[in-house]
């Protein structure tokens, strides 16, 4: 689990308890402060889980760039003449 996972939840947590007290006395202010605590919290995690997928998609790739490095090379001349012949102006 990445840091910024567990201090997501526990900022999410935070935010709901924070909240509670708002809801049952009908106070707005701490209600609203509650839900922007809960919602940075998933913002976080959201954050967080993006990190690890792609920490994950890299170590692939790198794991397929050590088995064929040849088939790499092609691929990434590929899409650099791709890119190219795009961007070019003409």
């Amino acid at each position: 689990m990445d840091e910024n996972q567990a201090s997501g939840a526990v900022r999410q947590a935070a935010g709901k308890v924070q909240g509670a007290p708002g809801d049952l006395l009908g106070d707005a202010g701490t209600q609203a402060e509650g839900a922007a605590r809960e919602v940075a919290g998933k913002a976080q995690q959201a954050y967080g889980q993006a990190r690890e997928v792609a920490r994950s998609a890299t170590q692939q790739v790198g794991r397929g760039v050590n088995q064929q490095p040849v088939v790499a090379l092609l691929l990434a001349g590929a899409v650099g003449y791709a890119l190219g012949m795009l961007t070019a102006r003409r």
